[in-house]
């Protein structure tokens, strides 16, 4: 009976919110979210603007995680229409919407990044590993006897004597960014796998209790991470569930510096400063070309080719999110989303693809389009 009530209510709290849209009349797309997505979302929305009786979508920079968050939050004019990300929507953060009665999400896959480790050219050209990035940035790394501790090194030549005797100084984004959370996959995750130890842990499925607690123990990781993790999700860990806690989490010591969502600051930052590297999208490596340089990870330069091959390590798809309960209530959405979504913006010929976005397959973009023509909706 109480599941019946809750059910009505939120369905009225929905209908009254969509009836608030409506009634206090907002005119112009309210879009949210990635830094990394931003610019290329601006260049749409500019080109929207000036060639469709539509009013130019109002775009701010909040980082993945928080524009999902806003998006999250509920439906009505006072709440986002669009989130962009640099990362998909998580499992924790699709059900957060349709806790709030954001229950109709259309997901549009927009292309790919590459998130680069770059420095100034001022400065010279740094030749990392994943194995170097982990070791260099995560919180607790193997010591001497295997067992994780706080991370110890100071310069990129403690990490591996090939390196240079610079401090390690890294400017990179926040928490609530995407590029963090695909950094932390991509670059701490892929390195502490180059760790036998971690990837062994890695493998071992929630079913072997045993052989999981016993590689725990090894590593000298808490017995009450376990315990822990059964307390707040019901369920046994598996090996990857432990690994990521422990792989994915960036030291807090001074040597990462949180620079915010403003990619363009980080570089500003490097020019001030060559011995440091930034992390940020390939797009600003692209459009500072003159100012950074990508440093080589796992032997291989980040470029547009080797970004859409597949061959550069760090890197990830970009999508944005629409609140289908807005569309035809906000003016403009569903033909933003079209517009992006066209050969003449994501196609390889595009305009997009011309500011560094790595496009989509021709099939992959064919599917997109026609998601966005049906409002196709996520599932999840």
């Amino acid at each position: 009976m109480k599941k019946q009530i809750l059910a009505v209510v939120t369905a009225a709290m929905t209908i009254a919110s969509v009836s608030n849209v409506q009634a206090q009349g907002r005119d112009n797309v309210s879009i949210v979210g990635s830094s990394t997505v931003y610019p290329f979302a601006t260049v749409v929305a500019e080109r929207f603007g000036r060639s469709t009786d539509f009013k130019t979508p109002k775009i701010e920079s909040t980082g993945s995680g928080g524009g999902l968050k806003l998006f999250c939050k509920g439906v009505g004019s006072n709440t986002p229409d669009i989130t962009n990300a640099s990362r998909r929507i998580k499992k924790s953060e699709y059900d957060d919407c349709q806790n709030n009665g954001v229950t109709d999400i259309l997901e549009v896959l927009v292309g790919y990044d590459g998130i680069a480790i770059a420095n100034s050219r001022k400065a010279q050209m740094m030749e990392l590993s994943l194995k170097d990035l982990y070791l260099a940035l995560a919180k607790d790394v193997p010591g001497a006897d295997g067992k994780l501790i706080p991370n110890p090194y100071k310069t990129w030549k403690d990490v591996n004597p090939a390196l240079p005797a610079v401090n390690i100084e890294v400017l990179g984004p926040p928490p609530t960014s995407g590029t963090r959370d695909a950094f932390a996959e991509l670059a701490l995750g892929g390195g502490a796998q180059a760790i036998a130890a971690l990837k062994e842990l890695r493998g071992i499925s929630s079913g072997d209790a045993g052989a999981l607690k016993a590689a725990i123990a090894s590593l000298g990781i808490p017995a009450g991470v376990y315990d822990a993790y059964v307390e707040k999700k019901g369920k046994a860990p598996s090996g990857k569930d432990i690994f990521k806690t422990v792989a994915y989490a960036v030291r807090e010591d001074g040597a990462y510096i949180e620079a915010g969502e403003n990619d363009n600051l980080i570089v500003q930052k490097l020019e001030a400063n060559p011995s440091a590297l930034g992390i940020f999208g390939f797009s600003f490596l692209e459009e500072n070309g003159d100012k950074v340089q990508g440093s080589v990870v796992d032997g291989v330069t980040p470029s547009f080719d080797t970004i859409a091959d597949g061959d550069y390590p760090v890197s990830r798809p970009l999508y944005f999110y629409v609140k289908a309960a807005h569309v035809g209530k906000i003016p403009g959405i569903q033909e933003y989303a079209a517009e992006f979504a066209s050969n003449k913006a994501m196609g390889e010929d595009g305009y997009l693809p011309e500011r560094g976005l790595i496009p989509l397959g021709d099939e992959e973009l064919e599917q997109v389009q026609k998601d966005v023509a049906e409002l196709k909706l996520l599932e999840m």
